[in-house]
């Protein structure tokens, strides 16, 4: 079955994506929840319409995100957590925590384009996460855990 994703689905693709997806899947749970709509042979000519359109908006949003992502050359971010014995937190480090500590250092981006290697971090060290700043820029980030002092 061949879909228009009118939104981003996880694992699937962005909005404006065409992609091929299980008749049960698209039925079922895409295009009733609004993620999706047919790719009939009319919604691909103003699919192909509106992405010729956006192309130069599009270039403009690339450039932008690329400027956030050089702002993270040279950066070292160090996370603090209480820590018991040994490496092992109390609690744990999320993408929000991330999200956040970015946010002080003035790059700002949402928790939800922050994917953290293992998802939470429970242990003191060196961790790596893919930050998406747009479907094009998309990069890798290296932080340290460390425990409060």
């Amino acid at each position: 079955m061949e879909l228009i994703l009118k939104k981003d689905v996880e694992n699937l693709g962005f909005k404006d994506d065409m992609v091929v997806v299980k008749h049960g899947y698209g039925r079922n749970f895409l295009i009733p929840q609004g993620f999706a709509a047919l790719a009939t042979p009319s919604a691909k000519k103003v699919l192909a319409e509106t992405l010729k359109q956006r192309a130069y908006k599009e270039q403009k949003n690339i450039d932008e995100a690329k400027k956030q992502a050089a702002k993270l050359n040279g950066l070292e971010l160090k996370l603090t957590a209480k820590a018991g014995g040994g490496d092992k937190m109390f609690g744990s480090i999320t993408n929000g925590d991330l999200s956040e500590a970015l946010a002080k250092e003035g790059v700002e981006l949402d928790k939800k384009y922050i994917t953290i290697a293992g998802g939470n971090i429970k242990r003191l060290g060196r961790y790596e996460a893919t930050l998406r700043f747009h479907r094009a820029v998309i990069t890798s980030f290296g932080f340290d855990v460390i425990a409060q002092a």
